[in-house]
């Protein structure tokens, strides 16, 4: 599997990146040996970048994660965590964490903090938790609603870590386009995650982050690229962005679910490898709770994606034509 640098740092990724919530009970449970066998199926794919955050599982994520790429060669791979919530003990333990989107026990409760200190309590008990000798990539998650102390109080420290080589490389991930792109061109960072504005149904980033990361030689990560399973199976029920997804939204997708069928290729792999086409993005992340799952988002991103089923998008106006496609030039 092909692989890159996140922007000017020395960091690698994989084109296909391992999406670790999912394994810290996203929605439902899953056994520890399931999430091992999903994390080592990602490795013999040909993975090699891995992405977690305390706030995944209540520090699940990273626990099952760092247990298993526990003797794996250290060098070979690169994973990414999260900072902005400290996971505090909550006493006595009541209920799930459910209404967060994690079947697991209350065990915590999560504190929004951007401040430097925040930022290297986060990183240290996310060390403790993946125990791994680094974390390569590190993120602001979500900080919307706390862009003043993130701008101004996380991002210099993650800077100084940086500059003193503690982490290879640092970023920004969220599920919008204009903060990021405000961050892009404000300030040095290597790499955006960008959650569910790059697909086949959502090019929102193309308008802002992606011109402005292209010009600035940030590298963008795409998670989300099923907008929350429609992409994957388009049909009524199916979930966009967390919800049910509205009866244009399926509409649509069945629609170039039937341009896809007609070149007989899966929406899934258009879906998947679409954000590649654009030159500032590096690699698409996707998530999987079992090796079943990643074995087939792995074999999706090798799918071969005739140039005509493009065209066809395009001209049946399912495709902005301003959308650069995998594989063409200029």
């Amino acid at each position: 599997m092909r692989q890159h640098a996140l922007g000017r740092s020395r960091v690698t990724v994989s084109e296909l990146a391992f999406g670790a919530a999912g394994i810290g009970n996203l929605f439902n449970p899953i056994p520890d040996a399931q999430a091992e066998q999903a994390v080592h199926a990602a490795w013999e794919t040909g993975i090699r970048y891995f992405d977690t955050a305390p706030h995944y599982g209540l520090g699940l994520s990273e626990r099952r994660l760092g247990a298993a790429l526990r003797g794996l060669p250290r060098s070979e791979f690169a994973i990414s965590s999260k900072v902005g919530r400290l996971l505090r003990p909550l006493y006595p333990v009541h209920g799930d964490d459910l209404a967060n989107g994690f079947a697991v026990p209350a065990t915590h409760y999560r504190q929004w903090d951007f401040s430097a200190e925040g930022v290297r309590r986060s990183i240290a008990s996310s060390l403790e938790r993946l125990g791994l000798d680094r974390i390569d990539i590190v993120y602001l998650h979500d900080p919307e609603d706390h862009a003043d102390q993130a701008l101004n109080e996380a991002y210099p420290a993650l800077e100084r870590l940086r500059a003193e080589g503690a982490v290879g490389a640092i970023g920004i991930g969220m599920n919008q386009s204009a903060m990021p792109a405000r961050v892009v061109r404000d300030t040095d960072i290597d790499v955006v995650l960008l959650a569910g504005r790059y697909s086949l149904l959502d090019q929102s980033g193309l308008a802002d982050l992606l011109p402005a990361a292209a010009d600035r030689g940030v590298s963008v990560v795409v998670g989300g690229v099923f907008n929350s399973g429609l992409l994957a199976d388009p049909r009524p029920g199916a979930m966009f962005e967390y919800a049910a997804a509205p009866a244009h939204l399926v509409a649509r997708a069945q629609h170039l679910k039937q341009v896809c069928d007609h070149h007989r290729v899966p929406l899934r792999a258009v879906a998947l490898q679409l954000p590649l086409g654009h030159p500032a993005v590096t690699s698409v992340l996707v998530g999987a709770q079992s090796a079943d799952q990643i074995r087939d988002n792995a074999a999706m991103a090798a799918r071969p994606v005739p140039a005509a089923l493009w065209a066809d998008l395009r001209g049946l106006g399912l495709l902005d034509p301003r959308v650069p496609v995998p594989g063409e030039v200029g």
